[in-house]
């Protein structure tokens, strides 16, 4: 049975989230933890350092918590039957068709390999398609050959989101299909390019922008008004910021990168959102789909899709898989909780044993791949909530 919270659990979440909000810290923060009907916001100090309150319905970056929304998205036009799960993706994407592999993913890229099999639908939605961050890449001492050219061609997909230097979704396509990929399709999970693609991909299936297929398959009707790739309104957005050892240093004003339509809805981690769209999205998952997705898409989005050798030669780290795989676009964690966390400062967990939704949105960028221990004093302090 469903614990409810109580009200002592929720005065200790919020004096766990309390311990955290200072100018030098995290200036400001939304939690929201909800356990069935029952839901418990609280917004904390500041947009930015001496600016206005943070407000419950304040928009954040929510950077890579965009990932479970591409994947949503995607799984709606599968049961539309619009794509196949295990359809090669040629047909709607030429230019990653008959690709070239490195021989080693830190080699020249002159030197390659035919691929073994076509890319899939599939292969996106797992980040197996060949291409993406690996931790090997962030330990080396010079940027490796393939590293150099996804600079040179600004597709901002193995680092943190630059919407303002991506170019229009053509382009950006063109320019990842120029390039060998770095293992063969299937092989090892790699992270993050996959949601990039699939924007691409679930724009040219429907017909539409992927903001505007994003906007009428998830977003509209599930009443997510305050999510999209940028905002008219920049006095809602928090001030993003990144850490440094002298201080928060200015990452991303209001009125900068995210207050106008970027040439790229970046599928991976372009989103701004608010506390109560994002539980929206988790509640629609916890109900089965409701009017946007048939109850196998939630299965799979929702339960492990990767086989042991592509964990054991994937990851973000020796740790990655430890404690948790991944399905479509998202974690899925030992305890049956899913759900995914943003590097610009948000993190999102849905539990359905325990009928919990924990969303903590900051705007302090994360300093390592480990959860910052705001998220993680506020996760642990919603479980023990529950009486």
């Amino acid at each position: 049975m469903t614990g409810k919270l109580t009200a002592e659990g929720l005065g200790r979440v919020r004096a766990a989230a309390e311990r955290h909000v200072a100018d030098d810290n995290v200036p400001g923060l939304v939690l929201l933890v909800a356990a069935g009907d029952q839901v418990y916001c609280e917004p904390l100090g500041r947009l930015a350092v001496g600016g206005a309150p943070v407000t419950r319905d304040s928009m954040f970056r929510i950077s890579s918590t965009t990932k479970p929304i591409t994947g949503a998205v995607t799984m709606a036009l599968v049961d539309a039957g619009l794509i196949g799960l295990d359809e090669p993706v040629d047909r709607l994407l030429p230019e990653l068709a008959a690709r070239r592999v490195l021989r080693r993913p830190d080699g020249p890229l002159g030197d390659t390999v035919p691929a073994s099999r076509a890319i899939t639908v599939r292969d996106l939605l797992t980040f197996t398609f060949g291409f993406g961050a690996v931790m090997d890449m962030f330990m080396s001492p010079a940027p490796w050959p393939i590293e150099l050219a996804v600079d040179g061609l600004s597709l901002a997909t193995l680092g943190p989101p630059n919407p303002a230097v991506q170019p229009d979704p053509d382009t950006w396509i063109a320019g990842l299909g120029s390039l060998p990929l770095m293992a063969q399709p299937g092989e090892r999970w790699m992270y993050s390019t996959g949601a990039s693609v699939l924007g691409v991909l679930v724009a040219r299936a429907t017909g539409q922008s992927f903001a505007g297929a994003l906007q009428t398959r998830i977003l509209e009707p599930l009443g997510m008004k305050d999510t999209g790739f940028w905002t008219s309104r920049p006095e809602r957005l928090a001030t993003a910021y990144r850490p440094t050892p002298a201080g928060l240093e200015l990452l991303d004003p209001p009125d900068g990168t995210w207050s106008r339509p970027p040439a790229f809805p970046d599928g991976a981690a372009g989103l701004l959102s608010t506390a109560d769209d994002l539980h929206a999205f988790a509640t629609m998952l916890l109900h089965g789909g409701g009017a946007v997705l048939s109850p196998e898409s939630v299965a799979a989005m929702t339960t492990d899709q990767l086989t042991a050798a592509q964990k054991a030669r994937g990851g973000l780290g020796p740790e990655f898989f430890r404690h948790q795989s991944w399905s479509f676009c998202q974690a899925v964690y030992d305890n049956g909780a899913f759900g995914w966390d943003g590097g610009l400062g948000s993190s999102w967990l849905v539990d359905p044993a325990r009928d919990l939704v924990v969303i903590v949105l900051t705007q302090r960028m994360w300093e390592s791949p480990a959860l910052p221990q705001v998220h993680r004093d506020i996760q642990k302090a919603a479980y023990a909530a529950l009486g």
